[in-house]
C-alpha cells in the first residue's frame, strides 16, 4: 500500500527564504508544500502579485512539488488582530477584506496548479447570536466558492477549535446552509480530530472521505489545542494513514507545526521520517 502524499507548511518555514524553504522540502523527499499566502512567503498583498505567483510556480515544477495554498497567515489583514479580520465579523468592510484575501488566494492557487485553496470561518463575536454569525459567514463565503468553481480549484474548509465552524459537523451544516456548492470540500487536521471529536481520528477520516479536499497532520492531545511534533502527542497515526489511502484520498498531508518555526529544518526532516516510518507500519498491519 502506497502511503499519502506527504507536504510539509511554510508556516512553519518562516525563517525561510520560499526558495530555500522549496528547496529543503525537496530534498528530504516530500511530495508537496502547504503554500501560506503571507509577508515572508509570496505576499498575497504586496506588488507584483502574478509575476512573483509566476516565479514560484517556476520554483514548484523544478523541485516536482505539488502544493495547496493555505490562508492561515496571523496578521496579514491586520497587524494587532490575530487572524482578523474574519468571515463573521461583525463589520462588513472587514468580512469584504477576507473575502477578497479569499478570492485572491483562489486566483494564486490557479497559477500555481494547487490542489485546494484552504481556510476558515473564524471565531464568532460573543455578543453575537449564532444564526446571525452563520448567515455572515455564508454570505462572505459565497463569492470565494464562486471563484473557487470557476477556476476550478476546490475550497476546504477547516473545523478550527474555538471558531464558528468548529466540529466536522459543523461543516456540514455549512454545506447544508449553501445548498452544498460543488467547489466546497473540507480541509481535515488530523490533530483536531483528536482534540474534539467523538470519533478517532482514523474514524474522522473515514466519515469525512466523501467531502476530503485537504489533510493538516500533526500530533495532539485530547482537549488541548496545541500543535505538537509527532510522537508528543496521543494519536495512533499508522491507522490514520491507512485510512487516508484506504478511502482514496489523494490530495496532500501537510505537516502543520507553526510554532516550531525556529526549528523548521529539522521538524521537518524528523517529520518526514515519522510519517513513513508510520506508513510502513499501517501497510504491515493491511
Amino acid at each position: 500500500m502506497n502511503g499519502p502524499n506527504l507536504g510539509y507548511g511554510t508556516n512553519g518555514l518562516t525563517d525561510l527564504r520560499l526558495p530555500d524553504a522549496l528547496a529543503l522540502l525537496a530534498d528530504l523527499g516530500y511530495d508537496g508544500v502547504g503554500l501560506t499566502l503571507d509577508h515572508m512567503h509570496l505576499d498575497p498583498l504586496a506588488p507584483g502579485l502574478a509575476r512573483r505567483t509566476g516565479e514560484t510556480a517556476a520554483l514548484l515544477d523544478r523541485y516536482g512539488l505539488a502544493v495547496a495554498v493555505e490562508t492561515g497567515a496571523r496578521y496579514v489583514l491586520d497587524p494587532r488582530r490575530k487572524h482578523g479580520p474574519s468571515l463573521v465579523d461583525p463589520d462588513p468592510g472587514g468580512r469584504a477584506a477576507r473575502t477578497a484575501l479569499l478570492v485572491t488566494a483562489v486566483r494564486v492557487a490557479a497559477g500555481l496548479g494547487a490542489t485546494a485553496v484552504h481556510c476558515f470561518s473564524g471565531i464568532a463575536p460573543p455578543d453575537t447570536d449564532p444564526e446571525t454569525s452563520w448567515r455572515r459567514f455564508a454570505d462572505a463565503l459565497a463569492p470565494v466558492i464562486d471563484a473557487a468553481g470557476t477556476a476550478g480549484i476546490p475550497l476546504a474548509v477547516e473545523p478550527e477549535p474555538g471558531h464558528l465552524l468548529a466540529r466536522l459537523a459543523d461543516f456540514h451544516r455549512l454545506r447544508e446552509l449553501l445548498g452544498d456548492p460543488e467547489p466546497l470540500g473540507l480541509t481535515l487536521d488530523i490533530g483536531h480530530c483528536r482534540c474534539l471529536e467523538e470519533e478517532s481520528p482514523a474514524d474522522c477520516v473515514r466519515s469525512a472521505a466523501p467531502w476530503l479536499r485537504h489533510v493538516q497532520i500533526e500530533d495532539m492531545r485530547r482537549g488541548v489545542h496545541e500543535h505538537l511534533p509527532f510522537g508528543d502527542g496521543e494519536i495512533d497515526f499508522p491507522p490514520v494513514l491507512e485510512a487516508l489511502t484506504g478511502t482514496g484520498y489523494t490530495g496532500l498531508t501537510v505537516v502543520e507545526l507553526p510554532r516550531h518555526s525556529h526549528a523548521g529544518p529539522e521538524q521537518a526532516a524528523a517529520s518526514i521520517d515519522f510519517l513513513r516510518r508510520a506508513a510502513t507500519k499501517g501497510a504491515v498491519a493491511c
